[in-house]
């Protein structure tokens, strides 16, 4: 595909955000989420379809910001990612009714849909180029970007957020004060990111998603030549070695840790690709797969899914 214009360029950033969303959702069985062959009573299969449809026109808008970067017409911090990040999760609301399917999707993606539109703005793709983009925009970040993404949580209501001491999300006064102190997203994210993993993949210029997530699953790709196989893998990967914070807000940083033993017994008996591992998945699936969710390794597919953003946007087709 020749991307020799801004509309083809965001085009494509959407598509191959959209493809990544569309991937991960399918592929199964990732003990105690949703996929294609399992749903929660309240949030279905279909509800995370009907988001990423939702969401792909913000992460087109993304990608025009990103073009303007480029060109130099606006300045890294005038791309305005919290007003991204609002507005895709005001569609996301709007397109389906199982509550909240990608809030932690769409704070990956959302940066990474800028950091791509800039980085074909500028000539060949490369993941490098794309890393380094995405780190300016991230730390370029305002306080109406945190104010818009404090609405964004508003509007989502995500579960076992639990209680902070210093600008917590559930405290109305809280955008105020950010507002008034002059407290950056990117700010807000360094205060979260001892026990949250999407914040620390903001601060910490995505590490599990480009320096664990990425090579494992582009390995996986070549040795199994299965992308359903090769997304799993990664799922369990990444749940193998960085507890899930989704689990250790609910319930605590101890039962993380245990889950995160089971995801790494699974792969040792050889996951998918062998019969012991596939029965020890099943079993670690029904362990995990509680009413309550509060086993859910949901942060892990979240950074899953942006793994599968930069192999797409690096040319990976199913």
């Amino acid at each position: 595909m020749s991307l020799t214009s801004p509309l083809k360029i965001s085009e494509h950033v959407s598509q191959c955000l959209q493809l990544a969303i569309l991937l991960e959702v399918s592929a199964y069985p990732k003990p105690g989420n949703v996929h294609r062959t399992a749903d929660f009573k309240e949030t279905r299969y279909e509800h995370f379809l009907a988001s990423a449809v939702a969401v792909a026109p913000h992460f087109c808008y993304g990608a025009k910001r990103g073009i303007l970067v480029s060109a130099g017409k606006i300045g890294p911090d005038k791309v305005g990612v919290g007003e991204v990040i609002k507005n895709a999760v005001t569609s996301m609301n709007e397109w389906q009714q199982g509550g909240n399917t990608l809030l932690g999707a769409i704070m990956l993606l959302s940066p990474i849909s800028v950091a791509a539109g800039m980085t074909y703005t500028e000539g060949l793709f490369s993941v490098t180029k794309l890393r380094e983009n995405m780190k300016m925009i991230v730390e370029s970040t305002t306080p109406r970007d945190a104010a818009a993404v404090y609405d964004a949580i508003s509007i989502a209501k995500p579960k076992g957020l639990g209680n902070v001491s210093k600008l917590d999300v559930t405290d109305p006064t809280s955008k105020q004060k950010i507002l008034y102190e002059k407290v950056t997203l990117f700010d807000v994210f360094k205060m979260s990111s001892g026990y949250d993993s999407i914040a620390s993949e903001w601060v910490n210029n995505y590490s599990i998603t480009f320096d664990l997530g990425y090579p494992y699953f582009s390995r996986q790709l070549k040795e199994t030549n299965d992308i359903n196989t090769a997304t799993v893998h990664t799922f369990l990967k990444i749940l193998s070695q960085i507890p899930d914070s989704f689990i250790a807000r609910k319930v605590d940083l101890a039962k993380a840790r245990e889950v995160s033993n089971q995801a790494k017994l699974v792969l040792e008996k050889g996951g998918l690709a062998t019969p012991a591992g596939r029965s020890q998945l099943r079993r670690f699936d029904k362990e995990v797969r509680d009413p309550a969710h509060k086993l859910s390794p949901g942060t892990t597919a979240d950074i899953v899914t942006a793994v599968l953003a930069v192999s797409i946007l690096s040319g990976y087709r199913p």
